[in-house]
C-alpha cells in the first residue's frame, strides 16, 4: 500500500517553491522600495524582462557552454572511474595518482584556465574542455575508488573461490556496488562542470558562451542583461543536476523491481 508520505510529493516541492517566491519578492520589494541601483543589484522583474527579450541569445550561449561542460563531464567522468579501478586494483598505480588527483583538485580554475587559453588557439574550446575535465576527475576518482572498497571481504572471496580473475571482480563485484558512491561524485561534478566552463570563459578564447557574455554585458553597463545570462547559467546547471539525479533513479529502478516483486 502506498504510503501517504509518498502519496503527497507537495511537501517536497511546495516549501522550496514558496521560498523561492517569497524571496524573489522580497528581492523585488527591496530594489524598488530602497532605490537599490542596477549596477548594485536589479530587480527581478528588469531580469526577467531582460531574459525574455534576448532569450535567443541566452539559448546559444547557454548551448555552447553546457557543450563544453557536459563533454568535460563525460571525459572526466571516465577518467576518474577508470583511474579508480586502476588504483583499486594496484597499490602502485593508487600512491601515484592519489597524489596526483589531490594537486589537480589544489590547483585554482583562475590560475589553469589562463594558461591553457593561452597554449591553444583562441578559436578552439579544447582548453574549456580541459579545465572542466581537470575539475571533474578528482571527486569522481576520490567517490568511485572509495566505493570500490566497500565490497566486504566474503563477496570477493567467493568470487576468488570461483576463480575469478581481479577485473572480473571489479566489473562484476566493485564496480555494481560502487554505484551510490559513483553517483555522489557525479551530483558534485555535474554543478562543478558547468562552473568551471563558465569561469573557464573569462580568459579570452571564442566569446560564445555565458561566462562571455555575462563580463561583455557587465563591461557595457548592462547590468540586468549579464544578470539574464546569470539565470541561463543557473538553469544549466540546475539541467546538469537534474539529468544526474534522473540517471540514477533510473539504474536504481531494477533493484526497487526486484525487491517489490520478491
Amino acid at each position: 500500500m502506498t504510503s501517504w508520505r509518498t502519496a503527497l510529493p507537495w511537501r517536497t516541492v511546495v516549501p522550496p517553491l514558496v521560498f523561492g517566491i517569497g524571496g524573489l519578492a522580497l528581492w523585488q520589494v527591496l530594489t524598488v522600495v530602497a532605490g537599490v541601483p542596477s549596477f548594485l543589484l536589479p530587480a527581478p522583474t528588469a531580469i526577467a524582462s531582460e531574459f525574455t527579450e534576448n532569450f535567443g541569445r541566452i539559448a546559444d550561449a547557454a548551448t555552447a557552454t553546457g557543450t563544453n561542460a557536459l563533454i568535460g563531464l563525460l571525459v572526466g567522468a571516465v577518467l576518474g572511474i577508470v583511474a579508480a579501478m586502476l588504483a583499486v586494483r594496484f597499490h602502485l598505480v593508487e600512491g601515484l595518482l592519489t597524489p596526483l588527483s589531490a594537486a589537480a583538485a589544489a590547483v585554482p580554475i583562475v590560475a589553469l584556465a589562463p594558461l591553457l587559453n593561452s597554449m591553444y588557439s583562441t578559436t578552439t574550446d579544447a582548453p574549456r574542455r580541459m579545465v572542466v575535465t581537470i575539475v571533474v576527475f578528482f571527486p569522481m576518482f576520490v567517490s568511485t575508488a572509495r566505493g570500490l572498497r566497500q565490497v566486504p571481504q566474503v563477496h570477493t572471496d567467493l568470487m576468488t573461490s570461483y576463480a575469478a580473475g581481479g577485473w572480473q571482480i571489479t566489473r562484476t563485484v566493485r564496480l555494481p556496488a560502487a554505484l551510490p558512491y559513483l553517483f555522489t561524485g557525479l551530483r558534485i561534478a555535474a554543478p562543478g562542470a558547468v562552473i568551471a566552463a563558465i569561469i573557464a570563459e573569462y580568459f579570452g578564447g571564442l566569446q560564445n558562451g555565458l561566462g562571455s557574455r555575462i563580463t561583455s554585458a557587465a563591461a557595457n553597463t548592462a547590468y540586468p542583461r549579464a544578470w539574464a545570462y546569470v539565470a541561463g547559467a543557473v538553469l544549466v546547471g540546475l539541467l546538469f543536476l537534474a539529468a544526474v539525479l534522473l540517471l540514477e533513479q533510473l539504474t536504481r529502478r531494477p533493484r526497487t523491481t526486484l525487491w517489490r516483486s520478491r
